[in-house]
């Protein structure tokens, strides 16, 4: 019941993607979200991560968009049914991020995808996920437009 609950919320507050809404949720749609186990040489796992990618028409494969650590299980994908899509939510300080996908894959590596994937788009071209938090200054927002002129 509970369950049904938090899906029935989940999808209420769904607007359309990359929008913000008043709730402080923002949202982004990629093509891809992979699940990534990243294992010692004995197999063991030394963390788990979330990595976002978009395809690329020109050069035929994915690009990764971001990624971040797995911290708690709540952060894992989530598939959500009818319509059928996979999301990822995290609280980034007063923000609520959801980040949905129409397909996942689950990776079992020695290698990190992500930064295998800096091979082949530089991690300073590629598109952000989310723009970047810019801190504000309460005495800018105090000032008049004279003042700051000067």
């Amino acid at each position: 019941m509970v369950l049904c609950l938090k899906l029935v919320a989940m999808l209420l507050l769904w607007a359309a993607p990359g929008s913000r809404s008043e709730t402080g949720i923002t949202r982004k749609q990629v093509d891809l979200i992979e699940l990534n186990h990243f294992i010692d040489e004995e197999g063991r796992e030394v963390f788990r991560q979330v990595i976002f990618y978009d395809w690329s028409k020109s050069k035929q494969r994915f690009h990764v968009r971001a990624w971040r650590l797995i911290k708690k299980e709540s952060q894992l994908p989530v598939r959500q049914w009818n319509p059928d899509f996979y999301q990822c939510t995290w609280h980034d300080g007063p923000l609520l991020r959801q980040v949905r996908a129409s397909k996942l894959r689950e990776t079992w590596t020695q290698q990190d995808p992500e930064r295998v994937n800096r091979a082949l788009l530089p991690e300073d071209q590629r598109l952000p996920l989310f723009p970047p938090r810019v801190a504000r200054n309460p005495q800018a927002a105090n000032a008049s437009p004279a003042r700051s002129n000067r």
